[in-house]
């Protein structure tokens, strides 16, 4: 089912620091500029910004690369980028565990062969299995082959002749702007996302 563009997340979120804390949808950023709790971003180039109330922002000329909506006045541009004006945290990203974040954690890596795994090949093992009390927890769970672990049944590492290659650690909570990533790049959010390292 295809989203409606309103509903479409595609406006990054500043707060009043101007740091990057959240994506959401047009629909969600208009509220916002309505409520006059941000403005909108109106971006020229990287060194000319201009923060621009909601009824300001109305009436700015739509250019042809501008997202737009349309309104009983005619098409209003979407902004790419909202201020907040009285928000002034970055909120903390704490990893849910899951196999897809145990797989970033894990580097894609089986942790008792060391060998790189495709997506189809990894497992999570509970070390202390739970059938023996072992939790499903970042501290007890780690990548591993499908086969390895099902070789491995219901027995510790030891008991099956395996040695982890790391003690399983959680992942440290980071601030929510380093896991923003710009997956429609649209180039005025290139400015306030850290880029991948290359």
């Amino acid at each position: 089912m295809k989203v409606n563009p309103i509903h479409e997340k595609c406006v990054l979120v500043l707060n009043r620091q101007w740091q990057a804390i959240s994506i959401i949808s047009p629909a969600d950023a208009f509220a916002h500029m309505a409520t006059d709790n941000a403005d909108g971003l109106d971006i020229e180039a990287k060194d000319t910004m201009s923060p621009t109330p909601m009824t300001a922002w109305m009436q700015l000329p739509v250019r042809p690369h501008d997202r737009t909506i349309g309104t009983a006045n005619g098409a209003i541009r979407v902004p790419t980028v909202i201020v907040l004006k009285d928000f002034a945290k970055v909120p903390i990203f704490t990893p849910k565990f899951s196999l897809k974040n145990l797989w970033v954690r894990d580097q894609g890596q089986c942790q008792y062969s060391g060998r790189m795994l495709k997506a189809s090949e990894a497992s999570i093992d509970h070390i202390i299995p739970q059938s023996r009390g072992g939790a499903t927890s970042w501290e007890n769970c780690v990548l591993a082959e499908r086969k390895l672990n099902s070789d491995k049944g219901a027995r510790t590492p030891a008991e099956a002749g395996l040695k982890l290659i790391k003690r399983p650690i959680a992942p440290k909570p980071v601030p929510v702007t380093l896991t923003l990533k710009n997956h429609l790049g649209i180039p005025d959010w290139d400015h306030f996302l850290i880029s991948p390292a290359a």
